[in-house]
């Protein structure tokens, strides 16, 4: 085999793949396809990398707690769990991202958020962070982007040089590094941070009329953070700070409250929006889509035992409630297969049977058999479907509204869609923030880089600068960069950049 071909990609048995950036869609803005064979096969195989922790959220913690309905939003959906009144059971599981079980809890990551509603209707798992938007928007650079912020094969050490190649490379990680570079890439606690569902999902009401939506919890405790000092100060002394302070106002009766919102965005709305609408990477602006108060959500009890309520706990996305579906989101649409593919791998195939994730109603699946069935297996009941003794038919009234499909089926990529812009959300969070927070941010984004190559440097000067004129100077400056040369590289394409600021070969 020449050098040549050792650097050309194959499937698992050694077929060439045409494309592992961007998945097969039904037209340019429509769901992933189940024929993209080389994604489920990366999904598959990034679930099954790491035995026995999760692969990803490693290090968490979790309580109980109540989602009480206060506003009324029938007119957007029928999910009984989100009609005025309502008061729902809840189980939420905070977490850093990249580090393993044993990280430490201060530690510049996003917070994974993910909340368990046992409604009326069985169990409803909204996964998500404590940011609104993501790092990357196609599935097939989800296990990519883990790795790249995991350890090096190499080394075995965190690799800032993996983390900024992979972030530069792809230019809609921009509006996520800019947060996770700020003074919100530490949180001080769980308590004093938002979380959001961050993909788009959509609601149906009793009409079955689709509306598209975003979630927002919001903290009522105030926004606190650290900086990189306090941070380090408190990772020396308890690395488990941020657990502790979650059990320790749980136990004093000081319970952490967030408020939920939707935004809420119509189907026309969708078609004529200026980009993307399922783009996780992009926002919907809160003065074009305003938020609408739904409830509260409060955490009043912790676990009993870690391991059977906090490690066991296993959560996703494709776990909905009828008047609540799913949107042609090209990163929701892998996690709805991921994400319980790595819970029947990590826990096993009947893990919704362990009593923190088991809905509070009764469940008739015709699943059978399997490690760990601990229940009555459903007895004599037929195990297939149809059958003559009339078990478990289908409930069609709950099914979610069609959708209509415009576009051939191929693999995609937005960077060629002229509506998309990896860099406006970014300029304009840069744009309202303070002074001192810009500043916290140009400091904490040199001192995270410094170790990084200048190539990739100038990747990402020339990103701030295509965000806000002002961004770019003050962190060229910060990296000790030529301006001139930053100014020059603006000028090109995304392909001309990563071609020019590629590491000279020896």
């Amino acid at each position: 085999m020449s050098e040549q071909d050792k650097r050309k990609l194959t499937n698992e048995v050694g077929a060439p793949v045409p494309d592992n950036e961007n998945s097969i869609t039904a037209g340019a803005r429509g769901p992933v396809m189940m024929q993209d064979v080389w994604l489920m096969e990366k999904m598959a195989h990034f679930n099954r990398e790491v035995i026995p922790e999760r692969r990803m959220h490693a290090k968490g913690w979790g309580a109980h707690g109540k989602f009480t309905v206060t506003h009324d939003i029938s007119k957007y959906t029928k999910a009984k769990v989100l009609q005025p009144g309502a008061e729902t059971d809840v189980f939420i599981r905070f977490s850093t991202v990249a580090g393993e079980r044993g990280a430490a809890d201060c530690e510049r990551d996003i917070r994974g958020v993910a909340t368990k509603f046992y409604t009326e209707e069985g169990n409803w798992d909204l996964v998500g962070n404590n940011t609104p938007t993501f790092f990357i928007r196609d599935v097939h650079n989800f296990s990519d982007l883990n790795r790249a912020v995991k350890r090096d094969p190499r080394t075995g050490r965190r690799s800032p040089q993996n983390n900024w190649d992979f972030w530069t490379l792809l230019p809609e990680c921009f509006h996520q590094v800019t947060v996770v570079m700020s003074d919100r890439g530490i949180p001080a606690s769980f308590r004093n941070m938002h979380f959001f569902g961050e993909h788009t999902f959509s609601l149906y009401n009793d009409k079955n009329e689709r509306v598209w939506c975003k979630f927002h919890f919001r903290t009522q405790q105030g926004i606190k953070n650290l900086s990189n000092e306090e941070a380090a100060k408190i990772n020396g002394m308890d690395r488990e700070h941020h657990g502790m302070d979650l059990f320790n106002a749980i136990e004093n009766g000081d319970y952490p409250k967030w408020t939920m919102y939707v935004q809420i965005m119509t189907e026309e709305q969708a078609k004529n929006h200026y980009e993307n609408p399922f783009d996780i990477t992009k926002i919907w602006r809160h003065k074009e889509y305003p938020l609408i108060e739904v409830g509260e959500l409060e955490l009043n009890r912790n676990p009993e035992n870690y391991f059977a309520e906090v490690e066991q706990a296993a959560f996703a996305p494709a776990h909905v409630v009828p008047g609540i579906g799913f949107s042609p989101d090209k990163f929701l649409q892998g996690r709805l297969f991921a994400y319980g593919d790595a819970q029947r791998y990590r826990l096993g195939v009947n893990h919704n049977l362990i009593p923190v994730n088991r809905a509070k109603v009764e469940v008739n699946e015709y699943h059978r058999d399997g490690a760990m069935r601990v229940d009555g297996n459903y007895g004599a009941a037929p195990a297939y479907t149809p059958n003559s003794a009339g078990y478990w038919t289908a409930q069609p009234e709950v099914a979610e509204p069609p959708l209509d499909i415009d576009g051939a089926m191929w693999r995609y990529d937005p960077k060629d869609d002229p509506t998309d812009d990896c860099f406006r959300a970014g300029g304009d969070l840069w744009r309202v923030m303070t002074e001192d927070k810009k500043q916290l941010l140009i400091d904490n984004t040199a001192a995270d880089i410094a170790p990084v190559t200048e190539n990739i440097k100038y990747r990402h000067a020339v990103h701030c600068y295509l965000a806000d004129e002002e961004y770019g100077r003050r962190i060229t400056a910060a990296m000790g960069l030529d301006f001139g040369k930053v100014q020059e590289l603006s000028k090109l394409d995304n392909n001309g950049l990563i071609k020019a600021t590629l590491p000279v070969q020896a």
